[in-house]
């Protein structure tokens, strides 16, 4: 068996982490054995091993790889932006279209399995921090209303954890990619200065 070297990936691990996100936001990853995966990807159990260790292990690869790439994804967005209310609605409408393509048996899976639910709230925390630093930025070129900015910070962290937990697409009927474009709005409309 191949050693795994995180953070160090060979073009064909990327190419494979790639096709396993693929089929993981479309079908979830519960359901399959590493033979359901190597024959789904035509390729060999040593190559995924190659990836990780165990399936288990290799879903939460997968959703790392996933959120790595989201990250990157939603910063450009961001970067892309000079007006601080624009920052925001780029940051969270970012997020609701990384998330688009999640199934919602992807984020059963991911809720149900705690390492990978780990990850996904972890992720959760950090955009949580990321939005109150530009709240704040915004706030401080007046740009914003001044709003108590912890407060601000726990509400949002609040609303995204209960996206991230289900909660929200369970009592609303929204999917996590249009709460997170409802929250986008209601932000905007709550620092707006009138």
């Amino acid at each position: 068996m191949t050693t795994v070297v995180p953070g160090r990936r060979t073009r064909r691990q990327s190419e494979l982490l790639d096709r396993l996100l693929s089929l993981f936001l479309t079908q979830g990853f519960s359901r399959f054995t590493l033979d359901d995966l190597a024959a789904e990807l035509r390729c060999s159990k040593t190559t995924l091993y190659a990836l990780a260790p165990s399936k288990e292990q290799l879903a939460v690869e997968v959703v790392k790889h996933y959120f790595k790439h989201a990250t990157a994804q939603v910063e450009s967005a961001v970067a892309r932006q000079t007006r601080h209310d624009r920052r925001i609605a780029a940051y969270l409408n970012a997020v609701a279209d990384a998330l688009r393509p999640a199934s919602r048996t992807f984020l059963d899976d991911v809720a149900r399995f705690a390492p990978a639910r780990s990850v996904y709230e972890r992720n959760t925390r950090i955009a949580a921090d990321r939005v109150r630093t530009l709240i704040e930025d915004g706030i401080n070129n007046k740009a914003f209303r001044p709003v108590d900015i912890a407060f601000a910070a726990e509400m949002i962290a609040h609303t995204m954890q209960a996206i991230q937990r289900g909660d929200i697409a369970r009592r609303t009927g929204l999917n996590d990619a249009e709460a997170y474009r409802e929250l986008a709005s209601f932000v905007l409309h709550s620092l707006r200065l009138d």
